[in-house]
């Protein structure tokens, strides 16, 4: 059966055709093999929690006017009081207007900075008030001249993107990541670890880089632990080391990292500076098919061809490989399996692949 060897991120896959015993082959990964810089994390959604019978009594009180937003149950606690974070409480709980008003007053009135990151979050969001992107970056850059490192890492992207200030400016963001960076962001050490990759803002030091994905992969950020991984693997920028590559793979799985899933799976897969576990690894790969990695359903759909570490499913495995091709996926060895189905099997393949596809 085919073994399945190990990828790196934006690697070009070639696929040998040359029967049931082929092997995939890989070429090199490139020189930088970042996707894109992170962003500052967006603020997600209020969920709306289901009613209690306990609450029914609470439910028939006459509601708020409309227009007016309910303030948080913390509201009537003093302001003032710096043990008290009420706005970050109003912000989790999605009462922007709340939070909104409380980070102006605590901005205004007792020079915040973490107030002032606040408001440069809301205005950029356009949460609790209108988007406004000049003032955004105000408000940034008067928390980040307080010394707020999250505030400098959203100036440092707003800059980079263009957004309040005039033109995107590369080496006033690059001022302020490194900064950032400085006082323990790792969002900051990640983004600045890829201006050290491409070479344009800063001359080209792959040392310096990985210095720098060490900083935020410490700190727990699975992109960072990820792009570490393949360096420790190529032996850039590091002494090469295929077992601590793993590790940072397994801990940037672990962390929810679709492209470390699939590599860590294929590392369990051949043992490969690790034990070799091939229900694990399948089991990753199903978990990573199915969050709609093109390499994973690849790789499942040779895994349940041979049915090894997997019971051998023919039609599943057709069915990951028809949908694998619709991300550009393609591989000739699994077309000449397909050809090999039985008219019913090979039906059977495309509609649970038609269905796959027509639920997403």
């Amino acid at each position: 059966m085919p073994l399945l060897r190990p990828i790196s991120l934006a690697a070009a896959l070639l696929l040998l055709a040359t029967g049931a015993s082929a092997q995939l082959s890989l070429t090199p990964a490139p020189p930088n093999p970042f996707p894109k810089p992170l962003e500052p994390e967006k603020p997600k959604p209020k969920p709306k929690a289901a009613a209690q019978p306990a609450e029914k009594e609470k439910a028939a009180k006459p509601a708020a006017k409309a227009g007016k937003e309910a303030p948080t149950p913390d509201a009537e606690a003093n302001p003032d009081d710096p043990n008290v974070d009420l706005v970050y409480g109003a912000y989790q709980r999605g009462f922007y207007k709340t939070a909104f008003d409380l980070a102006m007053k605590r901005a205004q009135e007792l020079g915040d900075p973490k107030a002032m990151t606040m408001l440069g979050e809301l205005y950029g969001n356009a949460l609790g008030t209108k988007r406004d992107y000049n003032k955004a970056v105000e408000w940034y850059r008067r928390a980040a001249d307080l010394g707020d490192r999250e505030a400098m890492f959203a100036l440092a992207m707003a800059r980079m993107a263009g957004r309040g200030g005039g033109p995107a400016n590369r080496e006033e963001a690059a001022k302020w990541l490194a900064s950032s960076a400085k006082l323990g962001e790792p969002k900051a050490a990640y983004n600045l670890a890829l201006l050290y990759l491409d070479g344009q803002t800063f001359p080209q030091d792959v040392k310096r880089a990985a210095e720098l994905l060490r900083v935020a992969a410490d700190a727990g950020n699975p992109e960072a632990q990820y792009a570490l991984a393949t360096f420790y693997k190529e032996g850039t920028g590091v002494e090469k080391n295929v077992e601590q590559s793993v590790r940072l793979l397994q801990a940037a799985s672990v962390a929810g990292n679709v492209a470390a899933e699939v590599e860590y799976a294929i590392a369990l897969y051949n043992g490969t500076g690790t034990p070799k576990n091939e229900y694990a690894a399948v089991a990753l790969l199903r978990k990573a098919a199915r969050a709609n990695n093109a390499i994973a359903q690849n790789r499942l759909a040779h895994v349940l061809l041979n049915g090894q570490g997997a019971p051998r499913d023919p039609v599943e495995a057709i069915k990951w490989h028809l949908i694998a091709k619709t991300s550009g996926k393609g591989d000739l060895m699994l077309d000449e399996a397909q050809a090999q189905l039985s008219a019913e099997d090979r039906a059977k393949a495309q509609d649970a692949a038609r269905k796959w596809l027509g639920a997403k």
